[in-house]
This record gives structure tokens, sequence and C-alpha cells, in this order.
């Protein structure tokens, strides 16, 4: 077995899944600095598989929220699912597996710092779904992204309910001196099944708006809303 095998066997042990094309997961470790500096030895990069990995991502995330969650709207689901699949987490998630130690690239990549890059680490991961789909099927990649993510989904929730108000406040703060300023639109229905309406709106400017069965609820969706205009 050389040192490239046991090199692959070590890393399909962290993440638990082992290939039977190894030229799937090979691929998914050439960062495109690599194949810059080495167009000698290899022929492409992961980029392709980062474009097709992002897709099965979404849809698998999508699915599972879509399944979990019966009773989110489609606003909340949409942010939850950004959440998750963002370049903060998948980096997370790719730390978590140890990928940076075993992507190869070039050099100057990797004396500035390319191992713990954010978007090395999250493209790298989005590469790695790919190949797995392509090595096996879209339902055994969908198992192990469920499986490695769903810890994130949870502080998705932490945040969406907890947080999204509190970092609009943050920005607000930081770039107007001033706070957002949440107004209730209408009330609608009996008592007994109220939906609110409200909106958010920052130095005059209307960010976003949201609804729900509580006033603190529907504050939250516009908090939502406004944050993934800004982003």
């Amino acid at each position: 077995m050389t040192v490239r095998d046991l090199t692959y066997l070590k890393f399909e042990e962290t993440i638990n899944y082992s290939f039977r094309n190894k030229s799937l997961l090979a691929l998914a470790l050439i960062h495109k600095s690599y194949k810059n500096e080495n167009q000698d030895e290899v022929e492409d990069c992961n980029e392709r598989l980062e474009f097709l990995g992002d897709s099965v991502l979404g849809c698998a995330v999508a699915a599972a929220l879509f399944k979990e969650f019966t009773d989110m709207d489609e606003g909340r689901l949409s942010f939850l699912k950004s959440f998750v699949v963002s370049k903060k987490v998948l980096a997370l998630v790719s730390s978590e597996l140890n990928l940076g130690t075993f992507l190869k690239m070039g050099k100057g990549e990797e004396k500035s710092g390319g191992r713990t890059r954010e978007s090395n680490l999250a493209n790298g991961l989005e590469a790695l779904i790919a190949a797995i789909y392509l090595d096996s099927s879209y339902s055994a990649a969908e198992e192990w992204i469920i499986n490695k993510f769903k810890k994130h989904i949870k502080e998705g929730i932490d945040f969406y309910n907890h947080g999204a108000k509190n970092e609009l406040q943050e920005f607000a703060q930081a770039k107007y001196a001033e706070l957002p300023v949440y107004t209730v639109l209408d009330k609608l229905g009996p008592e007994h099944r109220r939906e609110y309406i409200v909106q958010v709106e920052i130095n005059g400017k209307l960010l976003g708006k949201g609804k729900g069965p509580s006033k603190k609820e529907a504050e939250s969706n516009a908090a939502c809303e406004a944050l993934e205009k800004l982003k």
C-alpha cells in the first residue's frame, strides 16, 4: 500500500465513508492552485465537483428541513437553509473532518494560510459531497450530509429564534448608530388564530417584512428577511 493510499484510507476513516472509485476522492482534494503549479501531473481540479456538490447539498438540506419542520413557512425555511449551507458552516464542518490537512494545494496557497481559509474549506467540502454522490447515489450522499450537518441545523434554529434580531440590532448600531424600528402592519384572523404582519426599518429604509402567530415571531421573520437582503 502506497503513502497515497494510506492518506486516503486515513481520510476515509475520518469522514466515515469508503470510496469505491478512489479517483473521485483524489479529484475532490485537488485545489486549483495545485493544478496550476503541477500541470504535468494533474489535468483537473475540484472546481467542477464544487459546482455539483453545492446543488446536492442544497437539495438534501432543503428536503430535510421540509420534512422535519412541517409548521415552518417558506420564509423561515429559506432562512434556515441559507444558514446551514453558508460558507461559514461549511468551513466548520470541513474543520471537524480535518479536510484542510488532506487538500492538495500549491506551495504559494499553502504558505498564505490556504489550509485554514474558509473558502477553501467550504469549496473542498462541496467537492467531497459531489464525489460521494457520484461514487454511490443521491440517497447515500443525502444521508451522509444530514449526519454531518444535523447539529448545525439545530444551531440555525437557535439563531433564528434568538439571534436574528440581535444581529440586525448590532448591524444597525454599528452602521447608523440607531436601532431597527419594528412596526405592526396588521393583525389578521380571530384571537385564537392570530397572525401578525410586521415590518422592520433601519435609517428610514424598509428592509424586511415578516408574519407569525405572535408579534415576537413576526419580528424575527422580518429580521431574518432583512439580514438576507443585507448579506
